[in-house]
């Protein structure tokens, strides 16, 4: 469950979204992150005008590097 103080209702009430150069492109499963925010606003690319989830910067800071080094690959 996500928190009402995380979270926004819509996607296009922000601007500044960008997505990750590795996303591939138009394959639809990719996350946007918004920058030149106090905190960070993570959206889903298939749902713009979706929910919001608002991360602190050293929480998705620590997401960014946990992926990178390949801590959160199930096995």
């Amino acid at each position: 469950m996500v928190s009402s103080e995380h979270a926004t209702p819509h996607g296009s009430a922000i601007n500044g979204w960008i997505k990750s150069s590795y996303s591939g492109g138009d394959q639809g499963e990719c996350l946007e992150v918004a920058r030149g925010h106090a905190d960070v606003p993570v959206r889903d690319s298939k749902n713009p005008d979706g929910p919001v989830l608002m991360f602190e910067p050293s929480a998705w800071s620590a997401f960014v590097s946990a992926v990178k080094s390949g801590e959160l690959l199930s096995t």
